[in-house]
């Protein structure tokens, strides 16, 4: 699964540490998520997506193989 987090958190300024605070999960999981080593669960990637202030699906998108 691809994502944008990224660059949504270029965007806002923020750090992964502070997207983490704001999401009540650790800095290493926003790492393993941009970086496609975790898929976060629907609650979490709806905390996020609303966070940005955008649809979950701009923000994570499936691949071929997925």
């Amino acid at each position: 699964m691809k994502n944008t987090i990224r660059i949504e958190r270029a965007i806002q300024n923020i750090t992964q540490a502070e997207l983490a605070d704001k999401v009540n999960v650790s800095r290493q999981t926003i790492n393993a998520i941009e970086a496609a080593k975790y898929v976060p669960s629907t609650v979490l990637a709806l905390k996020i997506s609303r966070l940005f202030g955008k649809p979950v699906n701009h923000i994570f998108e499936l691949e071929d193989t997925d």
